[in-house]
């Protein structure tokens, strides 16, 4: 099932037998009735996870659990920014083994990501965030990740549609990270469930959890729409919906769920081919392949479980973007769309043991999960066959009680 290379020379042997001869690239099994690894999440953190457990650790007797489809989720309605530019070292570190993993992660799953790293300016607007930009400069290259900032007209060359003399919002420079960059969402999803099934995991979707057992405090099993599934461990990796998890296994997690929203424009000819963020307005903006701009902005100011979000929203994010793109004003939306996601107190992720034996979970990416997917479930497949992991070992739950807080909201004005 699925064991077949991709290469030049499949697809020229394809093409000639007008592509009859494909296979699933992943199969669709019914659920066995136990598992070492229960994985409740088939987006892009819990394929990881469910992934790096068997190539790095060895342990393939997984299933990994959907409600819904495989990547329905935040992993395919996120606007696929990857960068490692952050101030604390515990999150560079984190998205710097992510970004780092999605260099090669192509020729590693043997499946196109479609990773294009074509650099990342993050706008400076204000004489605050030339400090604070200037400060990470100074901490990346401490922490061994390359970054620079660059002066206003070198933001001009590199993008030269951008308006730099914005009466509200000028340009004052930028930080520039020139391996950030790009993947495909959908493809990435896709990648690590066709690696995971070839190492005889089982994929299960539309399989809903509607409980969670546990015997003496320690996680026995699963209640789902598709039969009980026991189980030795069991990791929650359900973004916004977490805390419905938590809820079922008996503890609470400090994260709130709320609509995150984009758009994307109608398609026109190449006009930037870098990532621009202004995180003074909540704006950022890329072109996709298929030549669309791709927009979004900041959380909703409420919680909800919406995956529309707010019109409000749309129009001030426009506003500063027009304002920043002139070109953008000429243009028609094409689609717009939302996201669940979840925020912790200091916007950083949580990956944890928690108080039921045997149950783990990883949340809390807020509005930065997809650039965090390879390290997340390097780090998560580590927690969760060792019980430790250097690079989670930070993000525990017990910086809530201790207030040991990794506060990426001050350092980045905002955590995208």
């Amino acid at each position: 099932m699925a064991n077949r290379r991709y290469s030049i020379f499949a697809v020229a042997r394809e093409a000639l037998r007008y592509h009859a001869g494909w296979e699933r690239a992943w199969a669709s099994p019914a659920p066995k009735k136990r598992y070492d690894v229960v994985v409740v999440g088939a987006g892009g953190h819990g394929l990881a996870t469910a992934y790096y457990l068997g190539k790095v650790h060895g342990i393939t007797n997984v299933a990994v659990i959907e409600k819904g489809w495989l990547g329905g989720g935040n992993t395919g309605r996120n606007t696929t920014i990857i960068r490692s530019n952050y101030l604390q070292d515990p999150s560079a570190a984190i998205y710097e083994k992510a970004r780092s993993l999605y260099e090669d992660l192509s020729q590693d799953l043997n499946y196109n990501v479609m990773f294009s790293p074509r650099g990342l300016l993050m706008l400076a607007q204000s004489e605050h965030e030339i400090r604070g930009y200037k400060r990470t400069v100074y901490a990346n290259a401490l922490q061994g990740i390359e970054t620079r900032w660059i002066t206003p007209a070198e933001v001009k060359d590199l993008v030269p549609i951008i308006n730099i003399d914005g009466p509200r919002y000028p340009v004052l420079g930028a930080l520039y990270q020139e391996r950030g960059g790009t993947a495909r969402h959908d493809a990435v999803a896709w990648g690590y469930a066709r690696a995971c099934s070839n190492m005889g995991m089982d994929i299960i979707q539309q399989c809903e959890v509607t409980g969670v057992r546990t015997e003496a405090g320690k996680v026995v099993g699963v209640e789902t729409t598709k039969g009980a599934i026991d189980c030795g461990k069991l990791a929650i990796v359900v973004a916004g919906h977490s805390s419905v998890l938590a809820e079922m296994s008996g503890f609470r997690l400090p994260i709130e769920s709320m609509a995150l929203q984009a758009w994307v424009s109608e398609p026109i000819k190449p006009t930037i081919d870098v990532v621009v963020m202004a995180n003074l307005v909540h704006g950022y903006m890329s072109q996709s392949d298929k030549g669309e701009l791709v927009m979004g902005g900041g959380t909703d100011g409420f919680n909800n479980y919406t995956q529309r979000g707010s019109w409000h929203h749309i129009e001030e994010t426009t506003r500063a973007l027009v304002e920043t793109f002139p070109i953008v004003s000429r243009l028609k939306m094409l689609r717009q769309w939302g996201g669940i996601v979840d925020m912790t107190g200091d916007r950083s992720p949580i990956l944890s043991k928690t108080p039921v034996e045997g149950i783990f979970v990883n949340c809390g990416w807020g509005t930065g999960g997809f650039k965090a997917i390879p390290g997340s479930g390097f780090a998560m497949a580590e927690l969760v066959a060792k019980g430790h992991s250097p690079l989670a070992a930070e993000f525990g739950l017990h910086r809530f009680r201790e207030g040991q807080f990794i506060d990426e909201s001050v350092a980045a004005g905002v955590a995208h």
